[in-house]
């Protein structure tokens, strides 16, 4: 049988987005204080870099197509 677009498009995003999220998952466990040493500003920039690839992914899917304008 021939899988479909919207098929391969569930298939294939169900498990990326299980991979994201268990990554941020395991991003979480950094946080224990017994085993890393971190300071506030190296939070903020993790979190800024995640932040930013989240927006970027995210625009990715709104994307409204651009008008020729003179």
């Amino acid at each position: 049988m021939i899988e479909t677009r919207r098929q391969r498009f569930k298939r294939i995003a169900n498990r990326r987005v299980n991979k994201v999220i268990n990554q941020l998952r395991i991003l979480g466990n950094l946080a224990n204080k017994s085993y890393y040493d971190y300071s506030e500003d190296d939070v903020d920039k993790m979190f800024r870099a995640v932040d930013h690839q989240l927006k970027a992914a995210k625009a990715k899917f709104h994307i409204k197509p651009k008008r020729f304008k003179l």
